[in-house]
């Protein structure tokens, strides 16, 4: 079958816009290299010995036992003086699920350590788990693309709710934001922003503790205080990157967010 060539450019915009969520989402090939039989009855897999069960640590029961894993990253997490530190200690924490479910490596931060912004995002995608750093895919140039031109290129420390890749790149579940929120908000208290700007519905409802949606939330200052914290600061929501991706017509609201934190952190003393 010979593809069609009579594209109108608007059909060209909305095919670019699925292929964007499909890469979003982790997608890399639409064709397998050979035919697979998808009407074929499965033959059920003969089952494993059993083994059996080695003892498992702490952290480990700390995946199972939310409260568990959550009171050993609030002690892991105060125990840290610096962002080095903060990073070495998520590195070893083996209490959220999603380490085990396919990660390469714990993603944190990238920017600086005295910033007056600090930007949460939701959880790191397939090119910040294999680069390391958060933002660094599609909507992470995006992302930086609008910061430089809204004036705060250089006045941002980047990180997220969860700090390893969900599955397929699926919104990070309420537990496992849980047992990683001792560790976002030392780093809250390490790097003392002057105002916070949260990425999408799932980092605000994580750090604000709401549940309103984004474009309710959007376009309004909130104030966080963690838990256990003296220090607090302003708080903006606006729309995820990746979102823009597929709906570049809500760009302009995103801007309006950005210039309304740049003009925020230009009034502070």
């Amino acid at each position: 079958m010979n593809a069609p060539t009579d594209i109108s450019p608007q059909d060209g915009l909305a095919l670019e816009a699925i292929m964007a969520f499909w890469a979003d989402a982790g997608v890399e090939t639409a064709y397998d290299d050979a035919p697979v039989d998808r009407l074929a009855v499965p033959v059920p897999p003969r089952p494993a010995p059993s083994r059996p069960t080695a003892p498992v640590a702490l952290a480990k029961a700390g995946a199972a036992d939310p409260a568990v894993a959550v009171a050993e990253a609030r002690a892991l997490a105060a125990a840290c003086a610096d962002l080095g530190a903060l990073a070495a200690a998520i590195a070893i924490f083996d209490g959220c699920p999603l380490k085990g479910m396919g990660a390469r490596q714990a993603v944190f931060s990238r920017g600086r350590p005295d910033a007056p912004l600090m930007i949460i995002g939701e959880g790191p995608g397939a090119e910040e788990d294999t680069l390391g750093q958060p933002f660094v895919g599609r909507s992470g140039r995006l992302l930086d693309r609008m910061l430089a031109a809204a004036g705060l290129a250089d006045q941002v420390f980047i990180s997220n709710t969860v700090f390893w890749r969900p599955p397929g790149n699926r919104t990070p579940g309420p537990d496992e934001q849980r047992v990683c929120a001792p560790f976002v908000e030392r780093a809250f208290a390490l790097v003392r922003p002057r105002a916070v700007l949260l990425l999408g519905a799932a980092a605000a409802r994580s750090v604000l503790r709401v549940e309103e949606g984004v474009m309710k939330l959007r376009g309004h200052w909130h104030h966080w205080r963690p838990l256990e914290s003296a220090i607090e600061a302003p708080v903006m929501t606006t729309l995820h990157p990746a979102f823009l991706l597929r709906q570049p017509q809500a760009k302009g609201a995103v801007w309006a967010d950005l210039l309304e934190v740049a003009a925020r952190l230009d009034a502070a003393p």
